[in-house]
């Protein structure tokens, strides 16, 4: 069973989480907000893309080894390194997708959650 940590873990770990993100060049960064949400099975979605798979790979792998060194913390699953269209990584509290761009405008998947409270980071220019 997936062990859930308190909140504000979780609140600190999507801001890390974002901020790797932006120093990888990750574009069109989405946090959602799920705690509000009854059926909601994480905290947070964080959602981005890249615009090769190269960068998708780059940004995942990045995520994975700064939370890794900055918190101690593994993720419990991940998967999508096959072919870096779509990368999940999940921390249980903190859910990151790292879609290549067409992947992202396919599958929509901020739409899901439209009742989620929404905060977007401008690209890094």
């Amino acid at each position: 069973m997936r062990k859930r940590r308190r909140s504000d873990d979780a609140d600190k770990l999507n801001d890390l989480i974002i901020r790797i993100i932006q120093d990888k060049k990750g574009k069109g960064i989405v946090s959602l907000n799920l705690k509000n949400i009854h059926t909601a099975v994480t905290d947070y979605f964080i959602i981005c893309h890249g615009t090769s798979k190269t960068q998708v790979d780059a940004i995942a792998h990045g995520v994975l080894e700064e939370v890794k060194k900055e918190t101690k913390s593994i993720a419990y699953n991940k998967e999508g390194f096959e072919n870096s269209e779509w990368i999940l990584i999940d921390y249980v509290d903190v859910v990151v997708h790292v879609f290549l761009e067409n992947t992202r405008s396919f599958y929509q998947l901020e739409n899901l959650w439209a009742d989620a409270e929404r905060v977007t980071y401008d690209d890094e220019q």
